[in-house]
């Protein structure tokens, strides 16, 4: 076991299965998105540790997609990822897009990774070791799937969900191709991701595994960072290298699979294990660089903020925004499809200002998936507390325009309330959520804020703010 102190923290909160390059002297970086639309989002650097959103790549609801592959080859900007019973691929020219329509590659399996050789021939490997050939455009497939990596076998002693061969990424280094792979499955025990790495002269094999595997890993689970795995090398235009990965942080599964990364050395044998270093980035999240990020918005633009996403389908006709104001449809109880964005504290607090329409309620809520979901809600004449479709018995009178409020003190959630400028009136109504995590509830989604209305009209929110706790 080889100790390379505390691993750096690049983008805390709920961004799993980072797929990250450079290109000259910025680097660029996408997530899995699953059902949440707008999807993949793009991430810029300059440092690694700095990132500001770009933009999205797909802006329409094709299916739950996973562990995506950016790259950037002969000139155009690639995206390959599954979602539904099969893998797609979308191309820009920038990573700000425009990015064109999903093309679908009419293969099945997860994960994809691509790898082309020197002479221009281009593969699609996937999940389980397969491996599919592309045209020479990258936007089709040809032929037939082969398995041609068994992975690594870790001692069968060893806590895990699985085996499960996954997320190959592929290093070009000194006449090798470096196949980096993830085994041991996604969540589960705490020790059970791990990254892994094979060598080839070739893209046909033979795969030699390292000696050094696995080259990351959760060794117990007193760690601070747990399930560490879905790793991608990357080097910095001064040559230093660096895994970037991911991982849950213990106790705040909530907050779902970080980003993270650690410096890697290349050895004389050529092969590369994690590099030691001094710790360079604080423990608490609040300290981050990405901790600027603001996730608080005014909805003054006429489109909204890159923070914001729906679960489930595309909500482009029943949601307004602009002016200070964001407008949502009241829906039905049977389809829940609120507005979304991503904390990344241990304790935060968010507040609305919300009024409704006739029939209608908006409401400030923490948001797993469906039949997960508790917060506060107004209605045009009561405030209440409200658990999936459970009402409080006891709600608060207001009227008019309210203020809602949330606060997540480490999983404890409080709701209060305030008319106009008055004081804030706490509900007695309020939550424990820490088991709201994927070995709870499955998914592999985060606990997320969320807007949404609910009934035939309309609610109306305005200045939104998130902030520490």
């Amino acid at each position: 076991m080889f100790d390379a102190g505390e691993p750096i923290l690049i983008l805390p909160g709920d961004y799993p299965d980072p797929s990250i390059i450079r290109v000259g002297q910025d680097y660029y970086m996408t997530h899995s998105s699953f059902d949440y639309t707008p999807g993949l989002l793009i991430w810029h650097s300059r440092d690694l540790l700095s990132w500001e959103r770009v933009g999205y790549a797909i802006h329409r609801h094709i299916g739950n997609i996973q562990a995506p592959e950016l790259i950037f080859y002969k000139g155009l900007y690639y995206i390959y990822f599954p979602a539904g019973p099969t893998n797609w691929v979308v191309t820009a020219e920038s990573p700000a897009g425009p990015w064109s329509e999903p093309v679908d590659l009419n293969v099945g399996l997860i994960d994809p990774g691509h790898a082309a050789d020197a002479e221009g021939s281009r593969y699609l490997f996937l999940s389980g070791g397969h491996r599919i050939r592309l045209a020479t455009d990258g936007l089709a497939t040809v032929g037939q799937l082969v398995q041609v990596y068994e992975g690594w076998r870790y001692p069968s002693e060893w806590r895990t969900e699985g085996f499960y061969l996954e997320s190959p990424k592929f290093t070009y280094r000194d006449g090798c191709y470096y196949m980096t792979s993830a085994q041991g499955g996604t969540a589960g025990p705490a020790t059970s991701h791990m990254i892994v790495t094979a060598r080839a002269k070739s893209l046909h094999g033979p795969w030699e595994n390292s000696p050094y595997n696995p080259v990351l890993r959760t060794w117990h689970r007193d760690e601070r960072w747990l399930s560490k795995g879905h790793g991608t090398l990357v080097d910095t235009p001064d040559g230093r290298w660096f895994v970037v990965y991911r991982a849950y942080e213990k106790d705040y599964a909530t907050l779902g699979r970080q980003t993270l990364m650690e410096p890697v050395r290349w050895d004389e044998d050529g092969w590369f294990r994690i590099a030691e270093r001094e710790r360079t980035v604080a423990e608490n999240p609040s300290s981050h660089p990405a901790a600027a990020i603001s996730l608080s918005d005014r909805f003054n633009s006429n489109e909204l903020s890159p923070q914001w996403h729906f679960y489930g389908g595309n909500r482009t006709n029943e949601y307004a925004v602009g002016g200070g104001r964001l407008h949502l449809q009241g829906l039905p109880a049977d389809r829940i499809e609120p507005l979304l964005c991503i904390p990344f504290h241990h304790a935060y607090e968010t507040s609305v200002t919300v009024r409704v329409e006739e029939g209608a309620a908006g409401r400030l809520s923490l948001f797993y998936k469906p039949g997960f979901q508790c917060g506060i809600g107004f209605d045009g004449r009561r405030v209440f507390a409200f658990r999936n479709d459970y009402k409080s018995e006891h709600t608060e009178v207001a009227c008019g325009e309210v203020t809602l409020r949330l606060v997540n003190d480490r999983h404890e959630v409080d709701l209060y309330y305030r008319v106009n400028s008055d004081e804030w009136r706490k509900l007695d109504h309020g939550f424990e959520m820490s088991g709201f995590h994927n070995n709870v509830l499955g998914s592999f989604l985060s606990l997320r804020i969320a807007l949404d209305a609910t009934g035939e009209g309309r609610a109306i929110f305005g200045d939104i703010s998130y902030q520490a706790g």
